[in-house]
């Protein structure tokens, strides 16, 4: 940006209400759901019964007779229509030649891997009608004993691939220093094993998709993108043999997103494929039974961990073996959660010597993807429950353990464990990892609470409290892009391809483009996500919409800013760097001050990109207050801090928003949320009165502190990612502050969630 177009921040810092509420809340909010074309039609998924088993037959004549039916596929449809050959989902995150294999079939070919794997889809005037031709499908499968956990799949289980042989596609590894010789000299060491449960996002706006096909025009127009449209038009491209040019992806409201809504599902192809085969407008609504059993699940890990260190309490080893249950196919970002577990287990903290081995797990359950601070919520329940159990060993005060283990200004930028195949290398960028901690200590008074723990209140309840560190990693590249457009009436019009998932990104982009461009926030039109808009976008996940869609938003101010200075010297009679472009990009020289309108600024364009392989990391601290029921095992949170450091701050109102949203989630899984299956595969909690959910009364005391005293230097803003963080200390923080309530009943938490069963289970199991 040229120093004659520098301007007074005033939009970005500022805490402005979210612009798309007011949309939102009026009701003129639009979802796939709302989009109603004409010819629609409706599907519905036949969906296994049988955890695993080989497909002998389905006969779909009956469901063809039915009113109003106008289609039935199966694998055998999609085959033909397809190449002779089924398509399967690939993997888009860290993809690698040796999972392809254990990929999914977007429909079942030949043998069924899960409860909930579509068999067959039909298609019908209403959904109902759709649904009612489910019923006469008759299906012969064959059962197969089921692998139905980790624990089954490590010993002689059937293979869920048996022309593969092993039930365990890949081992990753992150390592650092020398683990084994720190550990042969440590003077102290301690092993534990832990585990955290499967569960997921389960956002308000269950999934949805509606395609459009074109026949004359060839071209298929899918609404209902989220999350990654570009990379989701790339693979549906691919899948049904057309140029991506021919392929949109557009973007509507969506009612949340949390990692797994977006990704590429069966029905992200078998959509499109029944619109294009029908040549009828095709929709899919998942009800909330389908989005508990088929969209990705997460979380379930189980840890060996074992820690060493000196006398007083400095940390010089971390190693230890995660298995991941991995569901019955690798598909979509399914890599991520087993390798962040790995690389990430660490945390915060100064760690020397780490070897840390995470084995991805085939079980008959449903897939699993990321899941808001994937690998991340679970290494810090892990390590932050260890490192409270070592000082108890140690004698040490648990605050001080902490605050002698993590690193300073002068210790950045830090490298954390290199994960190998293929080689990732990571460090933290920047910050005093010990300003947040003290601020946090300080908000929630510790000095004062400190005599509280393990003391009980007068109704019997017992007191615990418990600190914690956490860091977020944001701001995945490659890149992303951004383009500007001077409209007719004076309005610009931004571009970028950072998707919308509830996080506010409007708001705070348009707070961006207006301080770079030096307009009203009034006066900027929003346009983000779809396909449509522009040549390539990579969408919003890893805390990265914002650093790294807002950096490409500055590059395409300073681009359109030097078009009107290029435009403007040719009236003004000078050189384009003697033009000045100020507040409603007037353009002036020696005086003389040209309107937009007397530019003839209408039409002028810009476009920007921001490219960057450096990752931000914001970094906290949070703390916990609780009382323990010992006759119920009921736990109820008296209070909880959060800070975190976030670099640059945008707009202050939504970032406490996103950080007080990812506590309440992190108390859900930690307290209620639990996907259950059964030993024969079958699932257990297909409603919500089966699965609990966290409601705004169950957590009423969350206070969240948002700091910006160490921006990024990998980017211009100096943003760092702020949507994940809340939720990645939580499950070891509570699970210290429940084991510190009950230190006086030798109560030691190794699991979540912390339901009242399980506590008391814990209590009894301690007392007899």
């Amino acid at each position: 940006m040229s120093a004659k177009d520098a301007f007074v921040a005033s939009a970005v810092g500022t805490p402005v209400e979210r612009i798309e509420d007011l949309r939102l809340l009026r009701g003129k909010g639009e979802y796939v759901d709302d989009l109603h074309p004409p010819g629609l039609l409706h599907a519905a998924f036949l969906r296994s019964s049988v955890a695993h088993g080989v497909i002998r037959s389905i006969d779909t004549s009956a469901a063809l007779k039915m009113p109003g039916v106008h289609g039935v596929f199966t694998s055998e449809d999609i085959a033909r229509g397809s190449g002779g050959k089924v398509p399967v989902v690939s993997l888009r995150l860290a993809p690698l030649p040796e999972l392809e294999p254990f990929g999914q079939p977007v429909i079942a070919t030949g043998r069924v891997r899960y409860v909930g794997e579509p068999l067959a889809v039909v298609l019908a005037d209403s959904a109902g009608q759709a649904e009612d031709a489910l019923e006469v499908i008759e299906v012969d499968i064959d059962p197969l004993d089921p692998v139905p956990d980790r624990h089954a799949s490590a010993r002689n289980a059937p293979m869920l691939f048996e022309h593969l042989g092993r039930n365990c596609p890949i081992t990753y590894t992150a390592a650092k220093g020398d683990t084994d010789a720190a550990f042969k000299r440590a003077p102290y060491a301690r092993k534990e094993t832990f585990r955290t449960q499967r569960h997921s996002a389960v956002c308000m706006e269950p999934r949805g998709v509606m395609a459009v096909w074109d026949g004359p025009g060839t071209k298929m127009t899918v609404s209902g993108a989220a999350k990654v449209p570009f990379s989701t038009r790339k693979i549906l491209a691919r899948h049904m043999d057309l140029p991506e040019e021919c392929v949109d992806l557009i973007e509507g409201d969506v009612g949340g997103g949390f990692g797994v809504r977006g990704e590429f599902y069966c029905e992200d192809f078998l959509i499109p494929f029944a619109a294009r085969k029908l040549n009828r407008p095709v929709k899919w609504i998942e009800d909330r039974r389908e989005n508990l059993l088929t969209s990705n699940h997460s979380r379930e890990i189980d840890m060996e961990l074992e820690i060493a260190c000196e006398k007083d309490g400095t940390i010089i080893g971390l190693r230890g073996q995660a298995w991941v249950d991995a569901g019955a196919y690798l598909r979509t970002s399914a890599a991520v959660p087993p390798r962040n577990v790995a690389q990430f287990c660490s945390g915060p903290y100064r760690i020397p010597n780490i070897h840390i081995e995470s084995s991805v797990m085939l079980t008959n359950k449903n897939p699993i993807g990321t899941y808001r601070g994937p690998g991340r919520f679970e290494g810090d329940f892990f390590r932050e429950r260890l490192i409270d159990m070592a000082a108890g060993d140690l004698g040490l005060d648990r605050v001080e353990m902490r605050r002698r283990n993590l690193p300073t200004d002068a210790d950045m930028p830090y490298p954390l464990a290199t994960l190998n195949n293929p080689e990732k290398k990571e460090e933290l960028d920047s910050g005093d990892y010990n300003l947040t901690l003290d601020r946090c200590l300080a908000e929630f008074k510790w000095a004062e609470k400190a005599p509280l723990q393990g003391k009980q209140l007068p109704d019997g309840r017992y007191q615990g409290i418990a600190i914690g560190c956490f860091i977020e990693g944001g701001a995945a590249g490659p890149r992303e892009n951004a383009r500007m457009v001077i409209d007719n009436d004076g309005f610009v019009s931004v571009f970028v391809g950072s998707t919308s998932i509830g996080q506010g990104l409007e708001t705070v982009c348009i707070q961006i483009a207006s301080d770079a461009l030096g307009v009203g926030m009034d006066r900027i039109r929003f346009y983000h996500g779809s396909t449509t808009y522009l040549k390539e976008g990579f969408g919003s996940y890893h805390s990265r919409s914002v650093v790294m869609g807002g950096s490409a938003i500055l590059d395409a101010a300073a681009n359109l800013k030097a078009e009107i200075r290029k435009k403007a010297a040719g009236k003004l009679g000078c050189t384009p760097d003697q033009v000045t472009v100020g507040a409603g990009l007037a353009a002036s020289h020696s005086g003389r001050t040209l309107s937009l309108a007397e530019l003839g600024g209408a039409g002028l364009s810009s476009e920007g990109t921001f490219a960057n392989h450096h990752h931000t990391y914001a970094y906290g601290a949070a703390a916990a207050h609780v009382a323990v029921d010992p006759r119920t095992g009921k736990v109820e949170l008296l209070e909880y801090v959060t800070v975190e450091d976030v670099g640059r701050i945008i707009n202050p109102l939504t970032t406490v928003g996103q950080a007080v949203g990812a506590v309440v989630q992190g108390l859900g899984g930690t307290f209620m949320e639990h996907l259950q299956y059964d030993e024969n595969g079958q699932f257990l909690t297909g409603s919500l009165a089966d699965y609990l959910l966290p409601t705004s009364t169950d957590f009423p005391n969350i206070k969240a502190i948002v700091l910006e005293n160490s921006p990024s230097p990998h980017n211009p803003l100096g943003a760092k990612g702020a949507g994940e963080g809340g939720i990645v200390p939580v499950g070891g923080l509570l699970a210290n502050a429940v084991a510190n309530a009950l230190s006086s009943l030798g109560v030691q938490p190794r699991e979540l969630p912390l339901s009242p069963p399980k506590i008391w289970s814990l209590i009894h199991q301690r007392s007899t």
